[in-house]
């Protein structure tokens, strides 16, 4: 995980300010800082979105490729994970350096996103037991200040919900077997339903109190983090704790009951790339553009 050094005296000055509700940026202890999404911004993917947190970047591309359903579901189809940490983002990933941070954070969206509770994957079935659709998510961290965890979940959402599957004709040939054929139609696709995919809300303890949305700064105030994965109506889908400290059960009941109402961010973000524009409920403005470009 890229890191900052802070000195003894900048962590007095963030753990007094996160103390009193009032964070070096000027936020308070719940509030996330400045956030957009863009859609539809790499052309050569089934689906894409890039978001801006703060000076965090994130970009997402889906591409679906027909594969074989796995031996016990098959009926269902399936989602990869790749995340790639760029050495752009922090000198710290150059060479192998973000290999680590790449895996750990692949398991955790596969945990998160790829379960029937988060989307429909018997809608990904072609043929059962022999053809599925394999959606391929592929994360490149393009700026790191922090929250990776959180912008990562919004770009994956926006991705989806951008994603295009072509429709699929099953025929039979002079032989009997199965033939698959792809309509050409750009307008004649299946689309994901994304309502039930949660976000993830990653809350570090900060002295006695938690913080959302944490800079580098305060995560090096951090002993330890909790990373919740909420849906649009509040449910908690999975929760995990990161880093080497430890957690009381009293602060971990406080999370969890606080973020069982999803952060104001979080329960406008659900929604947002359905929308041509919006500000979301907390003043932070949040724009969807449509471009067909490479980033």
């Amino acid at each position: 995980m890229a890191t900052v050094q802070v000195s003894e005296a900048e962590k007095v000055y963030i753990l007094h300010g996160v103390r009193d509700d009032l964070r070096v940026d000027g936020r308070g202890c719940e509030d996330y800082r400045h956030m957009e999404i863009e859609t539809d911004v790499v052309s050569n993917t089934d689906g894409s979105a890039k978001v801006s947190l703060g000076h965090t970047d994130v970009l997402v591309g889906v591409k679906a490729e027909i594969g074989k359903p796995r031996p016990m579901v098959p009926h269902e189809g399936y989602l990869e994970f790749f995340v790639d940490c760029s050495a752009n983002a922090t000198p710290e990933f150059e060479g192998r350096g973000g290999d680590e941070l790449g895996v750990e954070l692949s398991n955790t969206l596969y945990k998160v996103f790829n379960n029937r509770s988060s989307i429909d994957l018997k809608s990904l079935c072609i043929s059962p037991g022999e053809h599925c659709w394999v959606l391929y998510v592929d994360v490149l961290l393009l700026q790191c200040d922090g929250n990776l965890f959180d912008a990562i979940s919004v770009a994956i959402k926006a991705a989806l919900f951008n994603t295009k599957i072509p429709k699929v004709h099953l025929s039979e040939n002079e032989e009997g077997g199965k033939e698959i054929e792809l309509s050409d139609d750009p307008y004649d696709c299946m689309r994901l339903n994304v309502e039930n995919v949660p976000c993830i809300v990653t809350l570090c303890k900060v002295g006695y109190r938690h913080v959302v949305d944490a800079t580098l700064q305060e995560k090096a105030c951090s002993v330890a983090s909790l990373i919740i994965s909420v849906t649009h109506k509040g449910t908690i889908t999975c929760v995990r704790k990161v880093g080497g400290g430890s957690l009381d059960p009293e602060s971990i009941f406080e999370m969890t009951e606080v973020r069982q109402d999803p952060p104001p961010p979080y329960s406008s973000s659900c929604h947002l790339p359905f929308r041509p524009s919006q500000h979301i409920s907390t003043g932070f403005p949040v724009r969807r553009s449509n471009c067909n470009r490479f980033v």
